[in-house]
Protein backbone atom coordinates (compact mmCIF):
# COMPACT_ATOMS: atom_id res chain seq x y z
CA UNK A 1 0.00 0.00 0.00
CA UNK A 2 1.30 3.18 -0.87
CA UNK A 3 1.15 6.54 1.26
CA UNK A 4 -0.99 8.39 -1.22
CA UNK A 5 -3.80 5.06 -0.83
CA UNK A 6 -2.92 5.35 3.04
CA UNK A 7 -4.40 9.19 2.55
CA UNK A 8 -7.10 8.07 -0.07
CA UNK A 9 -8.34 5.82 2.38
CA UNK A 10 -8.64 8.42 5.02
CA UNK A 11 -10.29 10.84 2.97
CA UNK A 12 -13.13 8.08 1.89
CA UNK A 13 -12.94 7.32 5.86
CA UNK A 14 -13.85 10.57 6.76
CA UNK A 15 -16.58 11.29 4.60
CA UNK A 16 -18.08 7.80 5.22
CA UNK A 17 -18.44 9.40 8.99
CA UNK A 18 -20.01 11.88 11.12
CA UNK A 19 -17.42 12.99 13.79
CA UNK A 20 -15.21 14.07 11.02
CA UNK A 21 -17.31 16.68 9.26
CA UNK A 22 -19.17 17.65 12.83
CA UNK A 23 -16.08 18.74 13.90
CA UNK A 24 -14.04 19.84 11.48
CA UNK A 25 -10.79 17.49 11.54
CA UNK A 26 -8.46 18.24 9.60
CA UNK A 27 -6.38 15.16 8.37
CA UNK A 28 -3.14 16.50 8.15
CA UNK A 29 -0.67 13.82 6.63
CA UNK A 30 -1.24 9.60 6.63
CA UNK A 31 1.26 7.33 5.66
CA UNK A 32 0.81 3.52 6.00
CA UNK A 33 1.11 2.93 9.37
CA UNK A 34 1.55 6.69 10.67
CA UNK A 35 -2.16 9.22 11.27
CA UNK A 36 -1.67 13.28 12.04
CA UNK A 37 -4.88 14.80 12.54
CA UNK A 38 -5.91 18.04 14.10
CA UNK A 39 -9.07 20.24 15.54
CA UNK A 40 -9.78 23.45 17.22
CA UNK A 41 -11.25 22.65 20.60
CA UNK A 42 -14.94 24.05 20.19
CA UNK A 43 -17.91 24.41 22.53
CA UNK A 44 -19.20 21.42 21.08
CA UNK A 45 -15.89 19.32 22.83
CA UNK A 46 -16.13 20.80 26.40
CA UNK A 47 -17.04 19.23 30.05
CA UNK A 48 -18.74 21.29 33.00
CA UNK A 49 -15.39 22.52 33.80
CA UNK A 50 -15.06 24.14 30.50
CA UNK A 51 -11.95 22.21 29.54
CA UNK A 52 -12.04 19.58 26.50
CA UNK A 53 -13.89 16.43 27.87
CA UNK A 54 -12.31 13.48 27.88
CA UNK A 55 -14.51 11.74 25.67
CA UNK A 56 -14.02 14.20 23.22
CA UNK A 57 -10.05 13.51 23.57
CA UNK A 58 -10.44 9.83 23.53
CA UNK A 59 -12.76 10.68 20.33
CA UNK A 60 -10.22 12.22 18.28
CA UNK A 61 -7.12 10.60 19.19
CA UNK A 62 -9.24 7.08 18.51
CA UNK A 63 -9.47 9.03 15.17
CA UNK A 64 -6.15 9.07 14.22
CA UNK A 65 -5.47 5.39 15.41
CA UNK A 66 -8.41 4.72 12.97
CA UNK A 67 -6.67 6.10 10.08
CA UNK A 68 -2.82 5.14 10.81
CA UNK A 69 -4.52 1.64 11.45
CA UNK A 70 -6.59 1.48 8.15
CA UNK A 71 -3.55 2.51 6.04
CA UNK A 72 -2.64 -0.83 5.00
CA UNK A 73 -5.90 -1.22 3.19
CA UNK A 74 -7.97 -3.08 4.62
CA UNK A 75 -10.95 -3.46 7.14
CA UNK A 76 -9.59 -2.71 10.69
CA UNK A 77 -11.08 -1.85 14.25
CA UNK A 78 -10.22 -0.99 17.74
CA UNK A 79 -9.37 -4.44 19.52
CA UNK A 80 -8.97 -2.24 22.61
CA UNK A 81 -7.67 1.08 23.64
CA UNK A 82 -6.54 3.27 26.79
CA UNK A 83 -6.11 7.23 27.08
CA UNK A 84 -4.30 9.59 29.97
CA UNK A 85 -4.78 12.74 30.39
CA UNK A 86 -2.17 14.61 30.93
CA UNK A 87 -2.72 18.83 30.76
CA UNK A 88 -6.20 20.25 30.15
CA UNK A 89 -7.07 21.71 26.89
CA UNK A 90 -9.17 24.91 26.72
CA UNK A 91 -11.45 26.48 23.73
CA UNK A 92 -9.67 27.98 21.10
CA UNK A 93 -6.70 25.38 21.79
CA UNK A 94 -5.51 24.05 18.25
CA UNK A 95 -4.71 20.62 19.15
CA UNK A 96 -3.35 17.36 17.29
CA UNK A 97 -3.38 13.39 17.68
CA UNK A 98 -0.64 11.75 15.89
CA UNK A 99 -0.69 8.29 15.46
CA UNK A 100 1.95 6.07 14.68
CA UNK A 101 2.56 2.05 14.62
CA UNK A 102 4.53 0.07 17.16
CA UNK A 103 4.15 -2.86 15.95
CA UNK A 104 2.12 -5.48 13.29
CA UNK A 105 1.78 -9.07 13.48
CA UNK A 106 -0.65 -10.83 11.98
CA UNK A 107 -4.32 -9.18 11.86
CA UNK A 108 -2.81 -7.42 15.31
CA UNK A 109 -1.14 -3.67 15.46
CA UNK A 110 -0.12 -1.78 18.60
CA UNK A 111 -0.62 2.07 17.81
CA UNK A 112 0.67 4.77 20.31
CA UNK A 113 -1.33 8.37 19.81
CA UNK A 114 -0.10 11.56 21.01
CA UNK A 115 -2.38 14.20 21.31
CA UNK A 116 -0.40 17.78 22.00
CA UNK A 117 -1.53 21.41 21.15
CA UNK A 118 0.34 22.70 17.98
CA UNK A 119 2.77 24.04 20.35
CA UNK A 120 4.00 21.18 21.92
CA UNK A 121 2.26 20.69 25.10
CA UNK A 122 1.36 17.20 26.28
CA UNK A 123 -2.55 16.31 26.41
CA UNK A 124 -3.08 13.22 26.41
CA UNK A 125 -1.20 9.85 25.28
CA UNK A 126 -3.31 6.44 23.89
CA UNK A 127 -2.87 3.19 23.31
CA UNK A 128 -4.41 1.09 21.17
CA UNK A 129 -4.69 -2.02 19.84
CA UNK A 130 -6.33 -2.93 16.40
CA UNK A 131 -7.53 -6.19 14.64
CA UNK A 132 -7.74 -6.69 10.47
CA UNK A 133 -11.23 -8.11 10.09
CA UNK A 134 -11.84 -7.61 6.45
CA UNK A 135 -11.19 -7.33 3.11
CA UNK A 136 -9.99 -4.17 1.16
CA UNK A 137 -11.53 -0.97 1.98
CA UNK A 138 -11.31 0.40 -1.24
CA UNK A 139 -11.75 -1.17 -5.01
CA UNK A 140 -8.06 -1.10 -6.89
CA UNK A 141 -10.12 0.82 -8.95
CA UNK A 142 -10.53 3.65 -6.69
Amino acid sequence: MSDANARMIADHLKTSETMGREWAIDIEEVREGYARIAVTVNDQMLNGYGTAHGGALFTLADQAFAYACNSYGLQTVAQSASISFLTPARPGDRIVAEAEAVMKSGRSGAFNVAVRTVDGIDIASFQGLSRTVGGAIMDAET
